[in-house]
């Protein structure tokens, strides 16, 4: 396998600036996504080519680090795109675009990701492996920025 990719949707009950607003804070990553262990280090503004690095550490797996490097970052059009690479220098990465639409009252948020595998192990091993847990990992993790309480508190008109 050279590369495998995916996609999920939900839809959150706030409006999409304050998705966006709320998935871009990189430094709260690990309230809502269970795979973020920490944020280890940040920019002090995000924009597109700003770095950031997590310790990342899926149920059942040893923990590693992830550096991540903003490829696209619009918040009149709530587009986020961004590349992920193993903070040990495998050449393997990871594109992750957001989109996120109005729909009614709320939004509609969609992430797609695309793996690119790029040494054996990660082609025969590590690849596999990790294109099953993200299958079950993006969706929990969008059904919790769903559920975020501080997300719907800082999207209602009044906060």
């Amino acid at each position: 396998m050279d590369e495998f990719h995916g996609q999920a949707s939900v839809r959150v009950d706030a409006t999409p600036q304050a998705v966006f607003d709320f998935i871009t804070d990189v430094g709260r990553l690990p309230e809502w996504n269970n795979a973020i262990e920490a944020v280890l280090a940040q920019p002090a503004a995000l924009a597109e080519g700003a770095e950031w690095t997590v310790r990342m550490h899926p149920p059942s797996t040893p923990r590693w680090g992830s550096i991540s490097r903003v490829v696209e970052l619009s918040r009149d059009q709530c587009r986020f795109a961004y590349q992920t690479r193993n903070a040990d220098g495998n050449p393997s990465y990871s594109e992750w675009a957001w989109a996120i639409a109005r729909s009614g009252a709320g939004a509609d948020v969609t992430v797609t990701w695309r793996v690119h595998l790029k040494t054996f192990d990660r082609r025969f091993l590590g690849g596999p492996i990790r294109k099953r847990q993200l299958a079950r990992e993006v969706p929990r993790s969008l059904a919790e920025l769903a559920s975020a309480h501080r997300l719907r508190r800082l999207s209602k008109p009044d906060a």
